[in-house]
């Protein structure tokens, strides 16, 4: 079952238009929610990345989309799914309803809403091998575009196909400036010494939720954060580097080229990350 447009229908039997804007011009973006035995993860935060998203693309917000009205139809589908109980994996897709060409008719937004399960009801970190390369062929833009999900994802999906065809499990990604930005899917953070570094938003990166919450976990310890701009020549220098989404939390980066990584921090981090998404935010007030 699938919510379109705030009815529950077969995924079979969902169906979009042939004009729709977010097929034909790109004029849509996304959002990826993880539930967890029937509680959305870090909700608050991901409604409001949504909505200042949307605010971003021009879109009309309708009245009805409350955070109480989302998260409803949201865990409804889940039930309807069969997956309450268990962990899934939730994409809401927001695009803007059909008419015109690049000035677009209106701005009324459709929507649909998709659950899947995940094997893993926590985050976990996955053992194995998991190298890495940058990936030059094209560039992230630098500014506030590229801090959103929209559907332009081009250069992920290019790289993507250049890391299948060269053997890496993972590409990082540039800007324009030549610096370092995020992963393929998902923030980057490199840790030296006491030091943690992830891409300022200035420099085109997702303003991931699971970056977001690691830096604030992180302002939390006696460790220090710093969000700026990353040079590739730091990359080789690091002790650790490791990738952040909201489905699989923390994932360790094991090589780039010659240089090997640990993973102490991604480990003690991810302790800290599985007791977040259990309590709340309640947990970084307590500390």
């Amino acid at each position: 079952m699938v919510d379109l447009n705030g009815t529950f229908v077969a995924e079979e039997n969902a169906h979009l238009s042939i004009h729709n804007r977010g097929f034909s011009y790109g004029d849509a973006l996304f959002e990826t929610i993880r539930v967890i035995d029937g509680k959305i993860v870090f909700w608050e935060d991901h409604y409001f990345r949504l909505m200042a998203s949307m605010r971003m693309m021009r879109m009309e917000i309708p009245m009805k989309f409350s955070p109480e009205h989302l998260e409803e139809r949201i865990l409804s589908l889940v039930e309807k799914n069969g997956l309450l109980q268990n962990s899934a994996r939730v994409n809401i897709h927001v695009h803007r309803q059909s008419g015109g060409f690049y000035k677009p008719e209106t701005r009324k937004i459709g929507y649909i809403i998709k659950a899947a399960p995940l094997k893993e009801q926590f985050y976990t970190i996955a053992e194995g091998d998991y190298p890495i390369e940058l990936f030059k062929d094209h560039y992230v833009q630098s500014g506030i575009l590229s801090t959103i999900k929209s559907n332009n994802r081009l250069v992920n999906v290019l790289g993507s196909i250049y890391a299948e065809e060269n053997g890496y499990a993972n590409c990082l990604l540039l800007n324009e400036k030549k610096s370092v930005v995020e992963a393929l899917n998902g923030n980057l953070f490199l840790v030296k010494g006491k030091t943690l570094k992830t891409a300022a938003l200035a420099e085109g990166c997702l303003n991931g939720i699971i970056r977001k919450k690691l830096i604030e976990i992180i302002r939390k310890t006696d460790y220090q954060i710093e969000e700026t701009k990353i040079s590739p020549f730091e990359l080789q220098k690091s002790d650790e580097l490791f990738i952040t989404n909201v489905i699989t939390g923390i994932r360790p980066i094991t090589h780039y080229r010659k240089t090997k990584f640990d993973d102490k921090v991604s480990r003690v981090l991810l302790a800290k990350l599985n007791t977040l998404a259990r309590l709340g935010d309640a947990v970084l007030t307590a500390n």
